[in-house]
């Protein structure tokens, strides 16, 4: 085809995506059909541009996408069918809707930009290998795995060479297998690797489980402090095929706080509903006689039609919060139920309306009313907490806000878009501790997830917790990055205390016994790291990939090498991004004498971080005993680090 004003080529990485069995889908229920597919597609939509990709064309049930990178279509294309597979497990067999999607990088011609469609033999490949794909698969071609195979840590299974429709040559195919597979599976054919052991237990490491293996889930047995819970732990490996068991319940009043939905009928409003969700779940957090589930695994639910015992099961709570959010010019009104997950049934539902300005007015009532109906008596210090806000401004809180539904996202990109709207609420009110503790918070991530190595952004950091600290002692997030600065400052004692302060002031509050046990491999008491990991995870069982790591490097500490790469593997399949869980991983294989293995995530490091190195390393990683110092950086320069 000429080359004309208009019409353009380039080479792109395509992913084309349908549902398997639409038209009989259609015909058993069209309507349920519509709004699920609706759903899904906005969904991956998300996923998409969160990977730098671009929507092309969705007609009906089919999608198309645009990548400039393979890496980032594949990346993409595992978490939509993870995403997916946990959103189906909530739906009946026969209202679920699986994706086959087939990936290709080629050549493709772009005609006119305004419009935007693209068109020739390198999308074409990628619609055959949709075809070749199962329901809930990836198939992808050979020009794809070229790109990929040594660049991320899922496997692979050489389909042999394909004819397709409309495409002269034959083409290499690979079926990716979204479940966690061993090391020796990233190359062709796929072997089945025997089961590992990686479960979190006690140091005697008797009576317990393994881990998954090819999707497989078994559960452990393990104590969990003062909630008792002595026969169950569950370690998540893909959450595409996560079946949790029935969770037993807490020897206290626990509950779940679902992400209340905005109903204000404005996109943009969606980080109002989901801040005020996150308020209540801090004020309830600070209740010592109550058990509260994370943000992160109460977020999990976010946009889903849910079974409300399904949930209580899988999070093991008795009670589920949820809610809707309508704002409108100066008006709030907020809808509030509370369940019994054990049964289905309410225990109360109300609504509360008025003013904007009477915005913590009415989450106080929401948060009083839970406590009251749950039959909770409030310490002198709680009934205090609950009703205490740290701005009165409205603006700045709207902000803060804002910059909240950033931070979280967890990318350099987004901390940054988070930093300028906490700095901005701090301008408007320059006595709020919450934003100056997020904001510090923003220095913190930057520095622990290497996005920076100057020591000036961890002092930062340091720097404007400390100011939040003095605006408002009752702040625990702030006491929470102060004592991990403190730790890496090889501060220890301080660092712990302020690490245990920020739990006395929230005990539910899952990231501080993360970080406190991760302080603890550094001062050399791994089994003290266990036991708070583990009680982390049970306050979030929808745990982010950090959680993985910290139980990663405790598994090294305790010389457990083999479980140490299963789960520090786990957390990169999760987040290829997250630098700790690699370094920790080089070490490990170095330590298990998988040399090859050591040296490639080493070259992975040095791709993400081109300048790093052993005295780098030396500097910036605070082990309290030389001796396990040593150990680390011998590990390091064996992988290949200098």
């Amino acid at each position: 085809m000429a080359q004309t004003d208009n019409i353009k080529r380039k080479l792109a990485a395509i992913l084309s995506a349908d549902v398997q069995g639409y038209s009989q889908l259609m015909g058993d229920d069209e309507m349920a059909t519509i709004r699920t597919l609706t759903t899904y597609r906005e969904l991956m939509s998300s996923i998409i541009q969160e990977h730098s990709g671009r929507v092309v064309d969705s007609p009906g049930d089919n999608l198309l996408a645009e990548f400039s990178s393979a890496v980032d279509a594949v990346q993409c294309a595992v978490e939509v069918q993870t995403e997916l597979a946990i959103r189906n497990a909530e739906l009946p067999e026969d209202r679920q809707i699986h994706y086959r999607i087939g990936g290709n990088v080629g050549d493709v011609i772009v005609e006119d930009e305004r419009v935007y469609r693209i068109y020739g033999d390198g999308v074409n490949i990628a619609a055959r290998l949709e075809s070749l794909a199962d329901g809930g698969g990836i198939c992808i071609s050979g020009t794809v795995y070229d790109q990929i195979a040594n660049k991320l840590d899922v496997a692979f299974e050489y389909q042999g060479e394909q004819t397709v429709k409309n495409i002269a040559k034959p083409i290499q195919v690979y079926r990716i297998h979204l479940e966690p597979l061993g090391a020796e599976t990233r190359v062709h054919p796929v072997s089945t690797p025997e089961k590992t052991s990686a479960l979190p237990d006690d140091p005697t490491r008797s009576g317990y489980g393994s881990l998954i293996t090819l999707g497989l889930v078994i559960f452990v047995i393990l104590g969990i402090g003062t909630f008792a819970l002595k026969d169950w732990y569950p370690l998540i490996s893909s959450p595409a095929f996560w079946n949790p068991p029935t969770l037993p319940l807490p020897d206290k009043p626990s509950i779940a706080v679902l992400p209340f939905i905005n109903m204000s009928g404005h996109p943009e409003q969606e980080y109002f509903s989901d801040g005020i969700t996150a308020d209540i779940i801090t004020d309830l957090s600070k209740v010592s006689g109550l058990f509260v589930i994370a943000r992160n695994s109460s977020f999990v639910y976010k946009g889903r039609a849910v079974d409300v015992e399904h949930v209580g099961q899988t999070l093991g709570v008795r009670y589920i919060l949820e809610g809707s959010v309508r704002r409108a010019n100066d008006r709030v009104r907020i809808n509030a139920q509370l369940l019994d997950a054990t049964t289905g049934g309410h225990v109360w539902a109300d609504r509360y309306g008025g003013e904007m300005q009477d915005i913590f007015a009415l989450q106080d009532q929401v948060t009083l009313q839970i406590v009251q109906a749950l039959q909770i008596k409030l310490t002198e210090g709680e009934q205090t907490s609950l009703t205490h806000h740290y701005t009165d401004n409205l603006e700045a809180y709207d902000l803060y806000l804002r910059g909240e539904s950033y931070f979280w996202h967890l990318t350099k990109e987004a901390n940054i878009q988070a930093r300028q709207l906490f700095e901005q609420a701090i301008s408007r009110d320059p006595q709020y501790p919450a934003a100056h503790a997020q904001l510090g918070f923003t220095y913190l991530m930057e520095w622990a997830f290497q996005w920076s190595q100057s020591p000036q952004t961890i002092q930062k950091a340091r720097d404007i917790s400390q100011k939040a600290v003095d605006l408002d002692e009752s702040l625990p997030i702030t006491h929470q990055v102060l004592g991990y600065i403190a730790v890496f400052q090889k501060q220890y004692e301080q660092g712990i205390a302020a690490l245990e302060r920020s739990i006395t002031l929230n005990p539910n509050y899952a990231d501080a016994y993360v970080w406190l046990g991760d302080t603890m491999n550094f001062v050399g008491e791994p089994r003290k790291a266990l036991r708070l990991i583990q009680q982390a995870m049970r306050l979030n069982p929808h745990y982010p990939p950090r959680y993985l790591f910290a139980l990663g490097h405790t598994y090294r500490i305790l010389g457990r090498t083999e479980d140490a790469i299963t789960v520090l593997r786990q957390s990169l399949a999760r987040n290829p991004n997250l630098m700790p869980s690699r370094f920790q991983l080089a070490a490990a294989y170095s330590e298990a004498g998988l040399e090859e293995e050591a040296r490639n995530q080493a070259a992975e490091l040095l791709r993400m971080s081109p300048h790093y190195s052993v005295e780098q390393a030396k500097q910036t990683i605070p082990y309290k005993d030389p001796a396990v110092m040593d150990r680390y950086l011998t590990a390091l320069r064996k992988a290949g680090l200098d």
